[in-house]
């Protein structure tokens, strides 16, 4: 029997406590050590930073789950005890800083996961086979909806989340980025625009964007922490039980041949050929519910011991962000922005 590979997070915020129970009820991982600053007596192995960790112990994997402003400094740390990682999105405030870090792993043949854990669910994995089976042919476009309400109590806890580079076009839009990407390809040319917070913040309240991809398919995205509404990922998909859950879809991928409304996988089309005249009509998909944090995890653990290739790498992280930082700048410079590939 293959031992146990010793996990170890950096972080105990909201996400951290995510990954820490998830490698505790995982069966093939233990939780060996917790890095967090603030002293919690209820915390084994508790090191309140990450040179005291690396000092010692030699984790078999660590889990960044610290504010994106770190990631960087404590990626590099890892790398250089040639210890794989799996930093939290995104992989770091700007694309310049994560290439840096990239290089070296490279260098090293350190791998890189990044936590864009959506793509560890059943629902996209679904979606994505609907997709490269041709069942709603040629994708001609997307829209993605991403609001919801973030209380004053959340930017109080940490000061972080009130500064440039925090706010949901960063943070929360990185996501579905992320998908918009895996379920088209890759993204050509930006154009957004956006609203400074009206709580007094260095973030902006809300924005919206136009993709436009290599292949041609034109996505709408918009996204805010301010509006108080039932469409976002987090509210429809079940994902994280903190969240309250919504009957609502999010997201509508267009096709030539039908359309798909996630998360909740119906397949709009028509009875016959396409045809505004003729009756459209709807199926509904089964599919199993799981923890894509559990998923995520299992392929980190087997990237570890050499069994899997990463389902989202340091490479596509650094992708994503790429793009979500194009989307920053077009808001901020009101111009549209080319992505060079």
């Amino acid at each position: 029997m293959e031992k146990l590979t010793q996990l170890a997070v950096v972080g105990y915020g909201l996400v951290g406590k995510k990954h820490v129970q998830a490698i505790i009820d995982h069966p093939e991982s233990e939780l060996c050590a917790i890095v967090e600053p603030i002293e919690i007596n209820s915390l084994k192995n508790h090191y309140s930073s990450l040179d005291t960790l690396l000092e010692n112990q030699k984790p078999d994997g660590i889990i960044l789950a610290t504010p994106t402003p770190l990631h960087i400094q404590q990626g590099l740390a890892c790398i250089e005890k040639h210890i794989p990682i799996l930093i939290e999105k995104p992989i770091s405030v700007h694309s310049k800083d994560a290439k840096i870090l990239l290089d070296r792993a490279n260098k090293l043949n350190v791998p890189i996961l990044v936590g864009h854990h959506r793509r560890h669910n059943d629902i996209v994995k679904n979606a994505t086979n609907m997709i490269k089976s041709g069942q709603i042919g040629e994708i001609y476009s997307v829209h993605s909806t991403c609001w919801f309400f973030k209380p004053d109590s959340y930017f109080e806890a940490s000061e972080w989340r009130s500064k440039r580079g925090a706010g949901p076009i960063l943070v929360n839009l990185v996501h579905d980025i992320d998908l918009l990407r895996h379920f088209c390809g890759e993204v050509k040319s930006v154009f957004a625009i956006s609203s400074p917070s009206k709580r007094g913040f260095e973030t902006e309240s809300v924005a919206a964007a136009t993709l436009h991809f290599e292949n041609g398919i034109i996505a709408t995205i918009s996204v805010s922490d301010s509006i108080a509404s039932p469409w976002s990922w987090e509210m429809t998909s079940q994902e994280n039980e903190i969240y309250p859950f919504t009957n609502q879809s999010c997201y509508m991928i267009g096709g030539s041949k039908a359309s798909i409304s996630l998360p909740d996988l119906t397949v709009w089309s028509h009875k016959e050929e396409p045809n505004w005249w003729t009756e459209i009509e709807p199926s509904f998909t089964d599919f199993k519910k799981n923890d894509p944090f559990e998923n995520q995890l299992s392929n980190f653990i087997n990237v570890i011991r050499g069994k899997e290739t990463p389902i989202v790498s340091g490479l596509e992280g650094y992708k994503s962000l790429k793009v979500v930082e194009s989307i920053l700048l077009s808001s901020e410079t009101n111009k549209a922005i080319k992505i060079a590939n």
